[in-house]
C-alpha cells in the first residue's frame, strides 16, 4: 500500500491529486489546486511550497510524481514553470519524499491510450478510473493522471521483476523494488 502525491505544476495555478495504491485498487483521496494570485514570481514560489508542504502534512504520501519540463514556445513561460516546478520538487525532497519524473505524454498514454489526449479525456478517465462522482478541474485532474500513472509504472516494474526472477524470489523482488522506489531511482519517459 502506498499514497502517491502527483504534481502538475504551474507559476500561477500547481494542480495536485492524492491517491492510495493497494495492489491493483486505487483509491482517490484528495486533489485540488494551489493558487497563487499574486504578481511577483518570488511570492508565488514561496506559495506553491508553502502549499505543497501543507498537502504532504495533510496526506503523508510516501511518494511524489511530478509532470516533467516540456519545451514551451515562450521561454519566459518555460523558465517560470522550470521554477514553478522545481520548487514543487524541493518541498518534496525537505519532506524525505523519493521524487519521480513523467512526461506529459506518457501520462496521457497512460491514462488516457493516446500521448496526444486533451484535458477533457484526461479529466474523462480519471474520473472512471478513480470512480468520483465529480470530474476534477483540469489541474487536480492532470495531478491525478500523474499519480495513477506513477501506481502504474510502480506495478508494472515489481510484476516484470517478479516475472523475471520466478516465484520462489517474488517476496525478495517486491522489497528490492520497493526499497529501489522509495529512493526515487526511477525517471520514465516517451
Amino acid at each position: 500500500m502506498a499514497i502517491i502525491l502527483g504534481i502538475d505544476p504551474g507559476s500561477r495555478v500547481t494542480g495536485y491529486g492524492v491517491i492510495r495504491q493497494c495492489g491493483n485498487k486505487l483509491e482517490y483521496l484528495g486533489s485540488g489546486a494551489i493558487r497563487t494570485e499574486v504578481e511577483d514570481l518570488p511570492t508565488r514560489l514561496k506559495r506553491i511550497y508553502a502549499g505543497v508542504s501543507e498537502i504532504i502534512m495533510q496526506f503523508q504520501p510516501q511518494m511524489f510524481a511530478i509532470e516533467q519540463v516540456f519545451m514551451a514556445k515562450n521561454a519566459d513561460s518555460a523558465l517560470k514553470l522550470g521554477q514553478a516546478r522545481g520548487t514543487a520538487i524541493v518541498a518534496a525532497v525537505n519532506h524525505d519524499l523519493p521524487v519521480f519524473e513523467y512526461a506529459a505524454r506518457l501520462v496521457k498514454q497512460t491514462v488516457v491510450g493516446i500521448g496526444s489526449a486533451d484535458k477533457k479525456q484526461v479529466q474523462h478517465m480519471v474520473t472512471k478510473i478513480l470512480q468520483l462522482s465529480d470530474t476534477p478541474q483540469a489541474d487536480a485532474a492532470d495531478a491525478l493522471a500523474i499519480a495513477i500513472t506513477h501506481a502504474h509504472s510502480l506495478r508494472h516494474a515489481m510484476n516484470v521483476a517478479i516475472a523475471a526472477q520466478g516465484e520462489k524470489s517474488q517476496e525478495k523482488t517486491t522489497a528490492l523494488l520497493r526499497a529501489r522506489y522509495s529512493r526515487g531511482r526511477f525517471r520514465l519517459k516517451i
